[in-house]
């Protein structure tokens, strides 16, 4: 039903992905709950999800083109429209992707900096309490307060490490997703 053909386009060497997206109508594409004007309105949950998931298939480098294909053409042609909403809709998605990753590094670098003042605190306890002490109770105390301190840089060794990876990603799908050609056929014409 809906296939993302690889096609190579004449122009260029590199391969055209194409995302093929089977609607009754124009309306099926948009969420009907969005109030706001039609060129700024969100995407149906769905048809997102389907050009998302599509696209994060393709190679990242290769460029995709959307192919809407509608049953039911309008009296005007809707595609400028179609093109222009999708376009400001992803667009919309990369900036507020991209702000997430920036707040996760501020984040970030909070948490740093709560951890090493944590960590250090932790062994400077340890050091000033328990100096050269031998016993079980100082051993047990002196690793708890070591462990503590080491704990607490988890979550910046997380942000730092794992966290950002995600967010860029898809930062960068959304801004491809925000260039690609948008194209609307009606149903039955057009490959």
């Amino acid at each position: 039903m809906h296939w993302p053909w690889p096609r190579t386009g004449p122009q260029t060497k590199k391969r055209i992905h194409y995302i093929r997206l089977r609607l009754r109508d124009v309306s099926q594409l948009f969420n009907s709950m969005d109030p706001s004007p039609f060129l700024q309105k969100d995407l149906d949950d769905e048809a997102e999800d389907f050009i998302v998931s599509w696209a994060r298939e393709m190679p990242a480098d290769e460029p995709v083109t959307l192919r809407i294909y509608l049953d039911q053409w309008p009296p005007e042609d809707p595609g400028q429209m179609v093109r222009t909403a999708v376009r400001n809709y992803f667009a919309y998605r990369a900036r507020m992707a991209n702000l997430d990753f920036k707040n996760l590094l501020t984040q970030g670098r909070t948490t740093l900096l709560i951890g090493v003042v944590f960590l250090s605190t932790c062994l400077v306890i340890s050091h000033v309490l328990l100096g050269n002490r031998v016993s079980t109770g100082a051993d047990i105390t002196r690793e708890s307060l070591t462990i503590a301190g080491w704990v607490a840089m988890w979550r910046p060794m997380e942000v730092y490490l794992y966290d950002w990876w995600p967010l860029r990603r898809r930062t960068l799908l959304f801004r491809k997703l925000s260039r690609m050609p948008v194209e609307v056929v009606q149903r039955g014409q057009g490959s």
